[in-house]
């Protein structure tokens, strides 16, 4: 889901004119969305023919989910064709990034109604939207027994959706300064007024890395075993950090060498693919002087070091057991990829604290992971020292340092809603869910996972041996609005949702 290419150098981010009418205009929006609908039902010949070699017949449902999603998509850019030279305003950059993700689900949803799984519109449009913002939860079940094309799309879902949110988080989110995001204009993307032609270049570079490095993890898994199909579907999946597997028992139908691959390439896809840019553009200290990149891999390996101890206790001794499940289980959740190789809901009372909390973390901005993000800690707790050492001495001055700059008064305020936002976000869900019926556990961790884009939740319904299938349809399209809000960092979602938005 790259933005290079598809029109969007066509068009230029501007601010509005001063005493100009208070009037909306949608289709440099609806043209960009109708292309990449358009794109959508492209992308829906590859499962189609893989139907095909299968042999069971399935393959027309990608042909008619094609024939209506790519009619559809260029019908809405044909007829908003004649609006994209004037360009884009704050208003309509935030109605793209919100309206992309609130679009392609839904035509990502017509295989699931149409296909083997027969699904309703909502457990449809659940499965498309938990591939699209890379959640990974999933109400199928029998995933063995469907047919290869629709395993094959869940993962094609989640591969597009995470190189899209890459771009978003890149591009459009510093400019909108959305959750502390403008920190990361002094990157090199402070283009205001060019954003969109930048958005071109930015956008090729990234997904030519993108797809290097998931061809790198396809090789890497058949050279530990994995069947083609299973190495091409889970590769999709592990580097955009989705977490869509081909099994129920998710990752547990792999084990060993395979585990140590999937922790491996998680752990790059959680990285800003911005350094990856510079690494190859000759900048060989990128990855080590990023200040994300460093919190993040401090912040895992003490986080597997505890897990490896207490399983330690779990395994009776077996170290390289314990080892590889913590690794490999704290990576899934920290990176919000949502794999599970075993049930560790079992592994005690303690353990499941530790991965709700994990969930929260999240990896690098810019890159396929979810969740908070490691920066916005960062600078919360630059924020704090900060504020500590005003209390030991408060004639002095102190500015709170991200990256040896000092981080400016809208930045940190952008980063204390965020917090706040999530915080209260996340307990109205909860809320909301519990109101369905559901228990506390599966309420709470159910608006963790779909808010911060995990996956898996807790407890024996929606845990790790569980799935989303049995929830009722209220809880389901709360579980939905989540993942869109989570996936678009909250205020790009919530600030359309104000009056003073659409008077502007």
């Amino acid at each position: 889901m790259h933005f290079a290419g598809y029109g969007l150098h066509r068009l230029t981010l501007r601010k509005p004119r001063a005493n100009a009418a208070p009037m909306l205009d949608l289709r440099p929006v609806g043209y960009v969305v109708g292309l990449l609908v358009a794109v959508l039902g492209v992308a829906m010949i590859l499962p189609m023919l893989v139907d095909i070699a299968e042999g069971r017949g399935h393959w027309r449902v990608f042909a008619e989910s094609a024939l209506l999603t790519i009619l559809t998509g260029s019908l809405i850019a044909l007829a908003c064709a004649n609006g994209v030279r004037e360009g884009l305003t704050i208003q309509q950059t935030f109605l793209l990034t919100t309206g992309v993700w609130l679009m392609l689900p839904l035509f990502g949803a017509a295989p699931f109604m149409l296909g083997a799984t027969g699904s309703g519109f909502t457990d449809a449009v659940f499965e498309a939207m938990s591939g699209l913002t890379t959640t990974g939860s999933t109400v199928l079940s029998g995933l063995e027994e469907l047919p290869k094309g629709l395993l094959l799309w869940r993962g094609i879902l989640q591969w597009l959706g995470g190189v899209g949110i890459i771009v978003v988080a890149m591009v459009f989110l510093p400019e909108l300064k959305v959750g502390g995001m403008q920190i990361f204009k002094s990157e090199g993307f402070d283009t205001f007024g060019k954003i969109l032609p930048r958005a071109g270049q930015i956008a090729s570079q990234i997904s030519v890395i993108y797809l290097w490095l998931t061809l790198a993890c396809v090789m890497s898994y058949l050279a530990v075993g994995m069947s083609v199909f299973d190495a091409t579907v889970h590769a999709l999946t592990t580097i955009a950090t989705g977490g869509f597997a081909n099994y129920d028992a998710s990752f547990g139908a792999f084990t060993g060498a395979a585990e140590y691959v999937a922790s491996l390439f998680m752990i790059l896809a959680a990285l800003p693919f911005v350094r990856y840019v510079q690494l190859l553009n000759g900048n060989v200290v990128a990855l080590h002087r990023d200040p994300q990149v460093r919190g993040f891999v401090v912040t895992l390996l003490v986080l597997v070091a505890v897990t490896f101890v207490m399983l330690t206790q779990v395994f009776s001794q077996d170290m390289e057991r314990s080892f590889r499940e913590a690794l490999f289980n704290i990576t899934s959740i920290i990176s919000g990829t949502g794999y599970a190789s075993v049930d560790y809901m079992q592994w005690g009372s303690f353990a499941v604290a530790l991965f709700f909390f994990v969930g929260l973390i999240g990896g690098c901005a810019g890159s396929t992971a979810c969740s908070i993000k490691i920066f916005r800690y960062q600078l919360l707790f630059a924020s704090i020292r900060a504020q500590l050492r005003r209390i030991r001495s408060p004639h002095g001055i102190f500015t709170p340092r991200y990256d040896g700059r000092p981080v400016g008064p809208d930045v940190l305020s952008s980063v204390m809603s965020f917090f706040m936002f999530f915080i209260v976000t996340l307990g109205l869900i909860a809320v909301a869910l519990s109101l369905t019926g559901l228990d506390f556990i599966t309420s709470v961790s159910g608006a963790g996972a779909a808010l911060a884009n995990i996956g898996p939740g807790l407890g024996p319904i929606i845990g790790p041996a569980g799935n989303f299938e049995s929830l009722n349809e209220t809880a389901k399209w709360i579980l939905i609005v989540a993942m869109l809000i989570g996936r678009l960092e909250l205020m790009a979602v919530y600030v359309i949702l104000t009056v003073k938005f659409w008077r502007a």
